[in-house]
């Protein structure tokens, strides 16, 4: 794994443990099909939400939530519509959220943006 990778990895770790910390129930992490990957999948009380993680050290190329462009979310809302159809959920409510890991001198902060679109 490289250095951008490991980031990214870490970012999921503690965007994870936040969500369990907030009582999300987590359903899945790294859902992968031919439509897309999807970082994370939780239950928020009787919404299932599809959530984006994106890792920065610093913000010199924008902020994390920059990078989930139109073509991202287009692969996550695929992706969200195969795994509700492969695991019979189609009849929940979904949602689409971003979480923001930043990573500063050993010092994690994050920033839940819910329900991107």
């Amino acid at each position: 794994m490289n250095e951008k990778q490991e980031e990214g990895k870490l970012g999921e770790i503690e965007a994870t443990k936040y969500l369990e910390n907030m009582g999300y129930k987590i359903i899945c992490n790294n859902f992968r099909c031919l439509a897309g990957e999807i970082d994370i999948i939780a239950k928020d009380d009787d919404e299932i939400v599809f959530i984006e993680v994106k890792t920065r050290k610093s913000n010199s190329y924008g902020e994390p939530k920059e990078a989930v462009n139109k073509k991202k979310l287009e692969h996550i809302f695929k992706a969200s519509r195969y795994f509700l159809y492969k695991n019979n959920l189609q009849d929940k409510y979904i949602r689409i959220d971003v979480i923001e890991v930043y990573i500063k001198n050993q010092e994690i902060r994050i920033n839940h943006l819910k329900q991107v679109v």
